[in-house]
């Protein structure tokens, strides 16, 4: 047993500090980047900020409405081949969505996200992403599983985790993955920190897995923890190279979840509630790593779209960052204690 002494850091314990810039307007800001990607070999440009692979957040109507910011974002495992077919047939354009898998085929012949997978990349090879998803990647099965991927795919931009240390970051851009998700228990409504006890506070994990991913020509995934733009901020600030949001997204129109008393259900993958909805079994060596909670109905997502972005471009320009590409190496980030005034937060609507 040992114990690391240093403190590390959650967004709320800092700030960035506002530097003279050059830059005369938000406008200014260029919200794409242009990324190469090592393994697969593939370039391309996007605004780096993707909509995870929940329920109520990875739907193609979400997707609609993102592709327009060229935003990604990734589509739940349990979305059929049937949906993606009617989807493309909408409007939905493929090089803004990824498909997403897990890794039970290793056990499970039958695993159905693997098989939809496969179908979604023989129907659809305009879809450039793939998205290989468990909470605990620091299995060698998991290794395995990206190794095996990267084979049969060598052509896809493969993301991949989760992860929340250096070390892991590195072994799995060297076996395949582009992207590596980092984030272990960060997530609104994830409880993997109060049922495991496991975890890294989540910008000190982006900070020092961005630093071994650059080391390896790969790049990161901040996967979780963000509730304001400026989470969002501080994470490309600090190294990531992407950002992935769920909750902040939840609740909308196009969460394609059914409106009860005003109120949309939202819950975590590894919850409860997830397994009743997707009928699987909660076998006796599995815990509820998730909650489940009932969010006010917000709407159309694209005004919460435009705040986001617009808080994003107001930290670049605060900074003087010019491009996305730029927040890195112009961020200062001052360690801070009960750094909002929260006087009037209870009568905020």
């Amino acid at each position: 047993m040992r114990i690391k002494q240093e403190i590390k850091l959650n967004y709320e314990d800092v700030l960035l500090q506002p530097k003279r810039s050059t830059l005369t307007s938000r406008a200014d800001v260029k919200m794409t980047r242009t990324f190469n990607f090592i393994n697969s070999g593939k370039q391309l440009e996007f605004c780096p900020i993707f909509a995870s692979n929940m329920d109520g957040v990875g739907t193609f109507s979400m997707a609609k409405v993102l592709q327009d910011y060229k935003m990604m974002t990734v589509i739940t495992k349990s979305t059929n081949i049937d949906t993606w077919r009617k989807a493309v047939g909408t409007g939905v354009r493929l090089q803004s969505v990824s498909v997403c898998t897990g890794t039970n085929i290793m056990w499970d012949p039958d695993a159905p996200d693997y098989k939809t997978m496969q179908e979604v990349l023989t129907s659809f090879p305009d879809v450039k992403f793939i998205t290989i998803d468990v909470a605990n990647a620091y299995h060698q099965n998991f290794v395995d599983f990206v190794k095996r991927i990267r084979d049969e795919y060598p052509d896809k931009i493969v993301i991949a985790g989760n992860v929340v240390s250096p070390e892991m970051t590195e072994e799995l851009i060297i076996n395949g993955a582009d992207v590596v998700k980092i984030g272990i228990g960060p997530g609104s409504v994830c409880t993997t920190r109060t049922m495991a006890g496991v975890g890294i506070p989540q910008f000190s994990a982006i900070v020092e897995c961005s630093d071994a991913a650059n080391g390896v020509d790969g790049h990161i995934m901040a996967d979780g923890g963000c509730v304001h733009p400026g989470d969002i901020a501080k994470a490309l600030g600090g190294g990531a190279h992407m950002v992935m949001i769920g909750g902040m997204l939840a609740g909308h129109d196009e969460s394609e979840q059914e409106i009860v008393d005003g109120n949309i259900e939202f819950y975590g993958m590894s919850s409860d509630r997830a397994r009743e909805v997707h009928g699987k079994r909660k076998d006796g060596y599995r815990g509820n790593e998730g909650r489940l909670i009932s969010l006010p109905y917000r709407g159309p997502v694209k005004e919460t779209v435009e705040d986001i972005l617009g808080g994003v471009r107001s930290s670049a320009t605060y900074i003087g960052a010019r491009r996305l590409k730029d927040m890195p190496k112009c961020a200062t980030f001052v360690k801070t204690h009960n750094a909002q005034n929260k006087v009037y937060e209870q009568y905020t609507k």
